[in-house]
């Protein structure tokens, strides 16, 4: 009969990460689009093609076209949202502090046309 393997310490964990030569650049976005699947959130960062147009909508109403084309589409597992939101709101933050820039005075609105709150504590979902 064999003894049991001892259990190892959790030893810290050090990520090696490299930024391949043709990612150094970056990417410019003028916003980003998230949405999730129950496995998944997906954020598309789409870049303005051509200024704006008038257009219909599906319906046949009259709408302003703004055509754009995702430059970027990051998945990540929900986990990590948590971890990605935390982050965003430290950096907005120290942003702000180095700036003395703050959140815009106008109302914001996702894609649903719901109002988003920023504030002292952070971003707060439609309401």
């Amino acid at each position: 009969m064999t003894e049991p393997e001892p259990e190892m310490p959790e030893m810290p964990k050090v990520f090696q990460i490299s930024l391949p030569e043709e990612n150094i650049e970056g990417r410019f976005a003028d916003f980003a689009n998230l949405w999730h699947t129950p496995n998944v959130f997906v954020l598309d960062f789409v870049a303005l093609t051509q200024p704006p147009q008038v257009g219909e909508t599906e319906d046949g109403d009259h709408a302003e076209v703004i055509p754009g084309r995702v430059v970027s589409r990051i998945r990540i597992p929900p986990e990590q949202v948590f971890e990605l939101a935390a982050a965003l709101t430290r950096q907005l933050g120290v942003w702000e502090h180095e700036t003395g820039r703050k959140p815009p005075a106008k109302p914001l609105y996702d894609s649903q046309g719901r109002q988003i709150r920023i504030d002292d504590e952070g971003v707060e979902g439609p309401e």
